[in-house]
């Protein structure tokens, strides 16, 4: 048996910040265990590479058949290894709006609003643009412009800035509704994973475990005692002596959480697994930004495609990053976007768009051999609520994944809503003057036909948050200092603590959840 005063479980986004900082002074030994490897190569480090990822960076995860989508079964890519899904996403710098966090202050979560987070955001970041009220400029996460954005990205924001949507160069400032370029986590034309920001830095207390499956947490006298794991094919232990930090996403924690025993009591008791805590939330309240892509054809070689040409040209931009590091290759593909209000009395923006200068489909998965564009649409904060349960006993086996889109209607009305709004942007110059042509065309007005085909085409757009929700109720998983309830120091430091999806991107509140529960942990343990 080893052991360390802090057992990290999850090197993703909030396990790398979490493990980085508690490690950082040198006052605790950390143990950092992580299912992957170091995603240190160029599959990671090259931006335009998102596409081409494998089982070893990403976990693949399938949700149940959507009742609401047809019976569709679902895909939910999560990053496997160092830096989490930070190190295969689009990069997108994004915090959500300010009433999220204030929002979940007025939730009961004393301590998590925008005032209390801004400081931890600011922290965490150097940001190329320098410091600022909402920015700073010496943290470990490096995020900067983008240096090569397609120059369609740039007419999607004049196009909506000719049907006057307010253009914002700072979407995690003053404010945040309009269009414009999204800021990236990128340095020198590389991505900038978590991993890289917290865990690049050898230090003699930080001991990382790569190629390891948690199987449960161990507990003596009703405290978190260490952590059962698999490497190698042999079955090994590590005692905390402090602490332990669960960091498995929002898949990984809640699926660990019941194979310790701490869930929905009959559920685990169906599985053969002994009730520690019975506690139903975990695996519950799961929200996640369902997500309607219009696919656009057009002429020329304008916009990326599979084309002679097209295929060219990328493999001239890949040439290009690696001498130069800058070009197409530098793209998060999801380049430029707007955060719009549709709904009557809504407290913030309740739809985000993507622009993407090439046609997905299927999550870029199905080939198309056309050049064009798309815009994803999505709604900011969902009603539906999901949940996530065990496959079985076993910690190999993915989780059951039910986001159970749709279930509430106000998510359909709203998303009818911000798809109108996007054909408006594409209806207008200078993006219409590229004729484009849409993959799926319906009359617009055809309430049933957009029906159909938001229930035919949709799915996630990679938010999954609030499995182990953080409130101020006896219900809720944890406290809100990430404490989990029933049991001894144990804490949760990912997006699944969220108990409401914020209006945006998830990577970097993951971060920051991170640094704050290296803060909580460090506080407690004095």
């Amino acid at each position: 048996m080893e052991e360390a005063d802090i057992v990290v479980v999850g090197g993703g986004s909030g396990g790398s910040a979490a493990a980085g900082r508690l490690s950082e002074n040198g006052r605790y030994s950390v143990v950092l265990l992580e299912a992957g490897g170091t995603n240190t190569g160029y599959r990671t480090r090259v931006p335009g590479f998102i596409p081409f990822q494998t089982d070893k960076t990403n976990w693949r995860f399938d949700t149940v058949p959507q009742a609401e989508l047809n019976g569709r079964t679902g895909f939910q890519p999560r990053g496997r290894g160092l830096g989490g899904s930070s190190a295969i996403n689009a990069m997108l710098y994004l915090r959500g709006n300010a009433w999220d966090y204030d929002n979940w202050a007025a939730l009961g979560c004393t301590g998590w609003s925008y005032d209390d987070v801004l400081p931890v955001f600011k922290r965490a970041e150097c940001n190329a643009r320098g410091g600022d009220d909402y920015h700073g400029d010496s943290g470990p996460l490096r995020v900067g412009d983008q240096t090569s954005p397609h120059t369609g990205s740039l007419e999607f924001v004049e196009a909506a800035r000719n049907l006057q949507i307010p253009i914002r160069d700072d979407f995690n400032g003053a404010r945040q509704d309009g269009a414009g370029m999204f800021q990236v986590t990128q340095h020198n034309g590389e991505r900038w994973s978590a991993g890289r920001a917290y865990l690049s830095t050898k230090r003699a207390n930080l001991d990382i475990r790569t190629d390891v499956i948690a199987e449960r947490v161990l507990f003596e006298d009703g405290r978190a005692s260490g952590v059962a794991y698999r490497q190698g094919g042999q079955e090994r232990t590590v005692k905390a002596r402090r602490a332990v930090v669960m960091a498995g996403g929002v898949f990984g924690t809640p699926q660990l959480l019941m194979l310790s025993g701490i869930g929905p009591g009959a559920h685990l008791a169906e599985l053969g697994i002994d009730v520690r805590v019975d506690r139903p939330a975990v695996g519950s309240d799961l929200q996640d930004h369902l997500d309607y892509v219009g696919a656009f054809e057009t002429d020329g070689h304008f916009f990326l495609g599979q084309s002679l040409k097209g295929t060219l040209h990328m493999a001239g931009a890949v040439i290009e990053w690696f001498r130069k590091r800058t070009g197409t290759m530098t793209t998060p593909f999801a380049e430029a976007g707007a955060f719009l209000t549709v709904g009557a009395d809504a407290p913030a923006p309740d739809i985000q768009l993507h622009f993407v200068p090439v046609v997905l489909e299927d999550h870029g998965r199905t080939k198309v051999k056309a050049h064009g564009f798309s815009v994803h649409v999505c709604v900011l904060r969902p009603e539906s609520r999901g949940t996530v349960r065990l496959r079985s006993a076993d910690a190999h086996d993915a989780p059951l994944i039910d986001p159970a889109f749709l279930t509430d209607p106000r998510d359909m009305t709203l998303l009818k809503q911000g798809i109108r709004a996007m054909y408006r942007i594409v209806q207008t110059p200078p993006l219409s003057s590229h004729r484009p042509r849409d993959r799926y065309p319906f009359a617009i007005d055809d309430d049933a036909a957009l029906d159909a085909l938001i229930r035919a085409r949709s799915d996630t757009i990679y938010h999954p948050v609030g499995t182990a929700r953080m409130g101020a109720d006896e219900d809720a998983v944890c406290d809100p200092r990430l404490r989990v309830r029933g049991v001894e120091g144990l804490y949760v430091a990912d997006a699944s603590i969220m108990p409401r999806l914020v209006s945006g991107n998830t990577n970097a509140p993951s971060i920051m959840i991170g640094e704050r529960c290296a803060d909580f942990v460090a506080a407690d343990l004095g």
